[in-house]
């Protein structure tokens, strides 16, 4: 248990719109190391923001935790967060200090009328006891480790004067400026060339390195999953339907759903007549879910079995899969 920083335990979210429910997340447990990277993967809308969001206490008005744990075992003892007031003065304190998250959109997550370098500053000066200049000269070190040219300058000026990759490097010095233990990037590098993405990721395994954080990384994008990630839980339809090592789940992926995910990237070198292909269908209506396995319309395993809720099946200590017919899928490698 030493070795874990969150547990999350059976946790279930639903939203409610027009006296409907949608249970973004249906029963998910996981438990993230220390000092290792745990990529969540799945199609858009599978739950994989919505467990990111219930960490931080960020989750929208008309949702809420039904059921579950998410526990911080900091070094004081363990913490109930999903018990915490949102805005109380507990989570507050946990909040950009122990738990840091970068946001999809650094254009939304960061205030246009105060400047890089207030914003940073603030966050700084709440979690610690540093007078204003230090904060000031932490935050101006901080853009310099990140890569932004003339920190000095640059600190000074506001989101629009940045580019996006920039203002998502800002967003990472504000995230790390109180060395959290936990790191939660969702989709960090989404609209960024690739070039900018590379310079990201670097940064991000500088980080988990040198100050050992525990990062979960929020994607759909498998070739960033095997560029960064120890540990990967693949999503569908509100459930985890794999998890395993990085090895586990590319080299002997167990579920219909990781496979086909696997099938539907090019390959590096493999040239212009490589076949890929798309996962047929498209996922469900959430308020019209399918019975038993959410993934049986687009399945061709898809038995009768299959219109009942599959068990969690354990292939090696680390690896479980949630399918009836993991074993054939693992002999059609």
């Amino acid at each position: 248990m030493n070795n874990i920083i969150i547990t999350i335990d059976n946790l279930k979210v639903y939203f409610y719109t027009n006296q409907r429910c949608n249970k973004a997340v249906n029963g998910v447990s996981f438990k993230i190391k220390k000092g290792r990277t745990l990529c969540l993967v799945g199609e858009s809308g599978c739950g994989k923001s919505t467990i990111a969001l219930s960490i931080m206490r960020l989750l929208p008005e008309l949702s809420r935790i039904e059921e579950g744990k998410i526990i911080y075992h900091s070094d004081e003892g363990d913490i109930r967060i999903d018990q915490l007031k949102k805005n109380g003065k507990k989570m507050r304190s946990i909040r950009g200090s122990n738990i840091a998250m970068i946001f999809q959109d650094p254009m939304i997550a960061l205030n246009p009328v105060y400047t890089i370098g207030f914003q940073i500053i603030e966050n700084i000066r709440y979690h610690t006891n540093m007078t204003k200049k230090e904060a000031k000269q932490k935050a101006t070190e901080l853009l310099k480790d990140m890569e932004i040219p003339l920190p000095e300058q640059r600190i000074n000026e506001y989101p629009h004067q940045y580019s996006g990759g920039m203002r998502q490097r800002a967003m990472i010095a504000m995230a790390m400026s109180c060395n959290p233990k936990v790191l939660i990037a969702d989709e960090p590098t989404t609209a960024l060339d690739v070039t900018v993405q590379a310079q990201i990721f670097e940064l991000m395994k500088k980080l988990k390195e040198e100050r050992e954080t525990s990062i979960i990384l929020i994607t759909h994008d498998m070739g960033v999953v095997a560029e960064l990630a120890d540990d990967v839980i693949v999503m569908y339809m509100g459930n985890i339907v794999e998890s395993g090592t990085l090895e586990e789940i590319f080299k002997s992926p167990a579920h219909p759903y990781t496979k086909a995910l696997l099938k539907s990237i090019p390959v590096l070198g493999r040239g212009k007549n490589q076949k890929i292909e798309p996962i047929r269908g498209r996922t469900p209506d959430p308020f019209k879910r399918p019975k038993g396995c959410q993934f049986n319309p687009r399945c061709d395993y898809c038995t009768d079995k299959c219109f009942k809720m599959p068990d969690d099946f354990e292939i090696t200590d680390t690896h479980s899969v949630r399918c009836w017919h993991y074993k054939k899928v693992l002999e059609n490698e």
